[in-house]
Order: structure tokens, then sequence, then C-alpha cells
């Protein structure tokens, strides 16, 4: 009869040990996860009713964003940086493909510089990315 009362005791008590391992675990999966996404540029695209995103792993994408900054796919540029870089860019491949980005909110005006160089350039595979309208 002693020995039933110590068997059942010891199986009354639940070790959450493990448990509380495998939930620190899961938390610094979790926050690594999280962390290690790449979060990009967040900018509002203009909407267009045929919006198609067919982007070459090889196509660099100029971002502007709301408050007129330049960006060359992720890094900030000045407009005498980016034609340097576009220029050498265009040096290795001569049918360099770009896409523009630009917020809907930028002016007008940044855009066509950004044109403007891209025809300086002479960099004629140009995409204009937009977001698809929806009804």
């Amino acid at each position: 009869m002693r020995r039933e009362l110590y068997e059942q005791k010891v199986l009354d008590e639940i070790n959450v040990t493990p448990l509380l391992d495998l939930a620190w675990t899961l938390l610094v999966v979790f926050i690594i996860a999280v962390t290690a996404a790449v979060q990009g540029i967040k900018i509002n695209l203009p909407k267009a009713s045929n919006a198609v995103s067919e982007v070459k792993p090889s196509t660099k994408a100029i971002t502007i964003a709301s408050d007129g900054t330049v960006y060359l796919d992720s890094y900030p540029v000045t407009i005498p940086e980016l034609e340097t870089r576009l220029r050498a860019f265009k040096a290795v491949d001569p049918n360099l493909p770009v896409v523009v980005r630009g917020d809907e909110m930028v002016h007008y005006k940044s855009i066509i510089e950004i044109l403007d160089l891209l025809a300086k350039l002479e960099i004629t595979q140009l995409g204009l990315v937009t977001q698809k309208l929806v009804r």
C-alpha cells in the first residue's frame, strides 16, 4: 500500500523544465526569424489597371521614397552616385534592365530626373513599377 502511494505521488507532479526550455527555444527562433527577414523600403506605389511584375534577377531597382530619397536596390544614393553606379553596371551588362519605383506622393520632377539620367546612360530596358488596381 505504501509503495502505491509513492508511485502515485511521483506521477502527480509534472516537470515543467523541458516545457520551459522548449518555449525559450521557440521564442529565440521566432526572434531570429523575424529580425532576419529583409524589410526593404516601404513606399506607396501608384495603382494601374494592368500591372505586370516581371523582374529579372540582374535587374537594378531605383526607388524614390516619399521624402525624395533615391535608393539603388536598397541603398540610399545621390544622383551623381546613382549615375556612377549605373554606368559601372552598364559597362558589365550593356542590356542592363532597370525598374523605377516611385512613391505616389513623390514629385513628378524626381521621376523625370531619373528617367533623364537613364536616357543619358542609354539604358533602354526600363520598367515603371505600379500596383495592380483593385476593383
